[in-house]
This record gives structure tokens, sequence and C-alpha cells, in this order.
């Protein structure tokens, strides 16, 4: 395979990562917002955003792997 090749599929996976914050940072602002309208339910809001969260990371933390992978097995 190419190395230009192996660069394009490593990039598109570092890709997801950069989204995936982004969809975190859009999540956080929005149960912040939620949470100043409605303090009563704080505590509900909390626990999916965090939840959310941390299945958006483990999301992150495969699209890394993955180009981890095409980076250093597929020279």
């Amino acid at each position: 395979m190419s190395t230009t090749i192996i660069a394009i599929g490593a990039a598109i996976a570092v890709l997801g990562g950069a989204l995936v914050g982004f969809g975190i940072s859009m999540a956080t602002g929005k149960a912040v917002d939620a949470i100043a309208r409605q303090p009563e339910a704080g505590g509900q809001i909390r626990t999916a955003l965090i939840l959310g969260g941390a299945l958006a990371e483990a999301t992150a933390v495969y699209g890394l792997v993955a180009s981890i992978l095409i980076i250093f097995m597929l020279k």
C-alpha cells in the first residue's frame, strides 16, 4: 500500500476524534442550558450527560486506536 492511502485512512480516523470533541462540547452546552432552565432536574441531566460523554469518548478512543493501527501496521 502506498503511504498516501495510509495517511488518508489515518486522517479520517483522527477526524472522528475531532468530531467527537465537537459533539461533547455541544452536549455540555445544552446540558448547562437545561440545568439553568430547570435546576430541579439537574441530577438526571448530569447523569445523562456523563453517560453520553463516556460513550462518545469511547468512540474517539476507537478512532485513535484505528489510526495507530493504520499508521504502524500497514507500512
